[in-house]
């Protein structure tokens, strides 16, 4: 089994074909998906799309780069964290490539969504474009590594996935590492341990090559664990094993309902 621990099922080319997405998911292996929030609006169609089908999960925040949202606080990310499908904390962070002028706004944001995992005791769904240096710092600041969490889709150098995995966060990629010119994916890709390995699509972007320009969906993410395989010259099955074991390691109340699901199958 496979587990895409990124993608946004509620966006538009997704949500509007759900059926032919978990079809395609079934054909492909994937057995787990995780919807992740970027708004407080948006919330209830994420935890809907969560409670209407079993092998999807969610999270709850408020993208970095979405200056427009509501702001979240501390008590109504713990208390929305609560619902029993929802996994994590994020998809929070910062990015600095829309936001070069304002960002000390995203740096509050980000430090409320990490003070909330700290208290509700789940991961954190972390973004960084352009913005590692100040991740990393405010990780350490608010003591991040004692919920742990993803850094999803890794774009960055080894040397920055190296103090991510001090921290005891896992690193994510995604189709990014099939593309012919992401050579500092792909060292990544060979050097960080595969016990904290994950695969992500980050749906409907980014979709890997042979499907490069055409929407995403979570069935792809086998050609993430395909091209990591070959990177690492290792079965895809193991690539797959492995990052599914990360994954409910990581997120461990989830293991048992789809080891049964798996079981059944």
């Amino acid at each position: 089994m496979l587990v895409d621990s990124h993608c946004h099922l509620d966006f538009p080319g997704l949500a509007d074909n759900l059926a032919e997405v978990f079809a395609a998911m079934r054909r492909n292996g994937v057995g787990c998906a995780v919807c992740v929030g970027v708004t407080l609006e948006d919330f209830p169609r994420v935890v809907a799309l969560a409670e209407a089908n079993a092998r999807i999960l969610a999270t709850v925040g408020v993208h970095p780069e979405i200056h427009e949202a509501r702001e979240p606080g501390v008590d109504e990310l713990v208390r929305l964290a609560a619902h029993p499908k929802v996994i994590g904390i994020g998809e929070t962070g910062l990015d600095y490539h829309w936001h070069k002028d304002a960002p000390e706004w995203q740096r509050e944001r980000f430090r409320v969504h990490i003070r909330a995992a700290r208290q509700t005791g789940k991961p954190l769904i972390v973004h960084d474009r352009e913005a590692a240096a100040d991740v990393l710092r405010l990780l350490e600041e608010e003591k991040a590594g004692e919920v742990g969490g993803i850094l999803h889709c890794f774009t960055g150098t080894w040397e920055v996935a190296q103090r991510a995995l001090d921290l005891g966060f896992h690193i994510s990629l995604s189709g990014i590492v099939t593309f012919k010119n992401a050579r500092i994916v792909k060292e990544v890709a060979c050097r960080v341990p595969l016990d904290r390995l994950l695969v992500e699509t980050d749906s409907p972007y980014l979709a890997p090559v042979p499907f490069r320009g055409k929407p995403n969906q979570p069935a792809y993410v086998k050609r993430v664990a395909e091209e990591i395989a070959v990177l690492r010259e290792m079965p895809v099955e193991a690539v797959a094993a492995a990052t599914t074991d990360n994954f409910f390691r990581l997120f461990p109340a989830f293991r048992a309902r789809f080891s049964d699901e798996e079981n059944e199958r």
